[in-house]
Parts: C-alpha cells; structure tokens; sequence
C-alpha cells in the first residue's frame, strides 16, 4: 500500500496534463501519481504515454466528478488520497505539511491546501480559497472568497483552521474513511459532491482544516465553465440534495422554504439578465432535486440535534444588503 496517491480525474483535459503533470512529477516524490481517465474523447491517452512515472487507469464511461473518482479509487490502495483537478499546478513540498497534519490528528479527515488563481496568482480562487464553509441556507463561502468577490492574498489567512469542507479541487483525504462512507455521492455528477462528503465526516464525528503551508494555483472551470446551463443546473440541484441529506429535519422544515424561494429569486434574475437558459436550468434542477427528496430524506449519517455551520451567516443579505465581501468582515476575523 501506499503512503500517498495522488489521483487525477481526467476528462479531455489533455492540454492541461501537458501543462501540469511535470510540474506535478517534479514536486511530488513522496506519492504515487494516477490519472484516471474518464472516458475522454481528446487524446489524453496519446498524452500520457510521454509521462511513464504516472500510472493510468481507464473507466469505462464519463462518471463524472463524483462517480468517477469512486470508481478509480476503488483500484487504488493508499493511506491517503490527494484528489487533485487536472488544472491545478503545484508548488515545491505541498504535500508533505498535509501529511504530517493528518498523521498528527487523527481526528482529522481530510484538508486542502491554499488555493491560489493561476491567472492572477496574488488573488485567491474560487473552488476552495484558504478553506471552505457553508451558511445556515447552505449557500458555500470561503476563507478568501465570499460568492463571486475573490480577495487578495497577503497572508491574512496562512493559519491552520478548521473548515467546514475541503475543496474537490485538491483534497487530501483518508482512504479508509473515504470508503466507508461511501465516497461521493455519484447522484451530484459534479459540484458540491466534496461538500456533501466532508458533512457526512463531520457527521460522524471527523475535522476538516485548511493547511495554508501547502499551495496550489487553479485554474478553475477546465471541465465545466460557469457560463454553462449545466454548470447552474448542477449547483442548484446539488445545493438542494445537500440540505435534504444532511440538515437535522426540524431544522430542514424551516431552512428549506427559504432556500427555495431565494433560489426562484435568483432564477428571476436570471431572466431578467437574459439567461433564459440558466433560469430554467434552477427550474430543472428544482424538480430534479424533489423526485429524489425521500431518497435523500433517508440518508444517513445526518446532523442530529444541531446547525453544523459556524453562527448564523446569511451570505446573500452579507454580501448584497451590507456589503461584506471578505471573510475577515463576515466573521470579524482580523
């Protein structure tokens, strides 16, 4: 077995593996390096035949995000997994301070490292920032990212801390937790699917932290730009199955009514943007959501007696009545 896998899921990313694996290679000797490919159409094969150090495993179909890498993990055997987007670019000993966390906190069931933009490296990126959390609607924000508002990076967040989730875009989780959960919930497909994993940890009584000695850049929308319908779809969906399954249900009686309607608000102002299209994809995503909603009502573990969210955060009235848009303000954090 090994200590560490680091483990791409690929999907017609092959401009990206030629741009990042070296790098990946080069600053990561401590791990074995997989990319798993997800049925890709591109020549992504063709590609990493120029990278024999990392070793290739072919599904069968495009599972997307979260049914993918269930899929590929369940062939690889590591104490660790570092689930890593093939956009992502990697500096010098960004693995070893996440490892030696991890096997010093036993308690601790996955972490992230600083994820900085690629385009705009002195700026954080949106799918993780320095740590992730949720408001009481279930609305995620992050350390360094409030919504679409991407704080500067000037080493106001380089201390450890707990988080409510890690980002999917790099992610080091402990293999053998990974699976007796279940891995992710492959109904996402894509988006919200790493949340939804790191509050079944915690409902099991598990940590998640951001470790800022260990960065990364991201590029971030390689597979899946937010200009998509799909993208929306995804979000809004998803963000809706991840109340259901995890919030205690006395709570989720309240919590969920309001959701909706902030989600029909938000559909409305697509179309007033002209975003038909990303306006019927709430509506989609809506009905989607509630023909899974006794499945997802019976899932377990769930919160029980408590809102796992830190205070009563409202990211939408922050952001758009007060105009919050750090974390430091949100949170009256230094």
């Amino acid at each position: 077995m090994d200590k560490v896998a680091v483990v791409i899921l690929n999907y017609n990313g092959q401009d990206f593996l030629k741009q990042f694996l070296p790098t990946l290679i080069q600053h990561s000797s401590e791990a074995t390096i997989y990319v798993a490919d997800n049925c890709s159409t591109d020549d992504s094969l063709t590609t990493l035949k120029a990278f024999p150090e990392v070793k290739t495993l072919l599904l069968s179909e495009n599972y997307g995000y979260a049914g993918g890498y269930n899929e590929a993990l369940k062939q690889i055997e590591a104490e660790y997994y570092i689930l890593v987007n093939s956009d992502i670019e990697v500096t010098p000993h960004w693995i070893r301070p996440m490892m030696e966390f991890l096997d010093q906190h036993e308690d601790y069931a996955a972490v992230q490292p600083k994820i900085l933009a690629f385009d705009n490296k002195d700026h954080f990126e949106y799918a993780g920032a320095a740590g992730g959390f949720i408001d009481v609607l279930g609305y995620p924000y992050c350390r360094g990212r409030i919504l679409e508002h991407l704080e500067k990076d000037t080493l106001q967040y380089e201390d450890i801390v707990d988080t409510f989730w890690a980002s999917g875009a790099c992610m080091m989780v402990r293999s053998k937790l990974f699976h007796d959960l279940g891995g992710f919930d492959a109904h996402f497909f894509a988006h919200m699917e790493e949340i939804d994993l790191c509050w079944r940890m915690k409902s099991s009584g598990y940590k998640t932290a951001c470790i800022p000695q260990s960065k990364v850049y991201h590029v971030g929308g390689g597979t899946l730009n937010k200009t998509n319908p799909r993208k929306t779809y995804l979000n809004f969906r998803n963000g809706i199955s991840l109340l259901v399954k995890n919030l205690p249900k006395h709570i989720l009686l309240i919590v969920l009514p309001v959701r909706i309607v902030l989600d029909w608000v938000a559909s409305l102002l697509f179309w007033n943007q002209d975003s038909f299209a990303h306006c019927t994809a709430v509506w989609k995503a809506h009905h989607h959501a509630f023909r899974r909603f006794r499945n997802d009502l019976r899932h377990k573990p769930r919160s029980t007696t408590k809102l796992p969210m830190q205070g009563f955060t409202l990211i939408p009235v922050s952001y758009y009545l007060f105009q919050k848009k750090k974390y430091s303000a949100i949170n009256n954090t230094k």
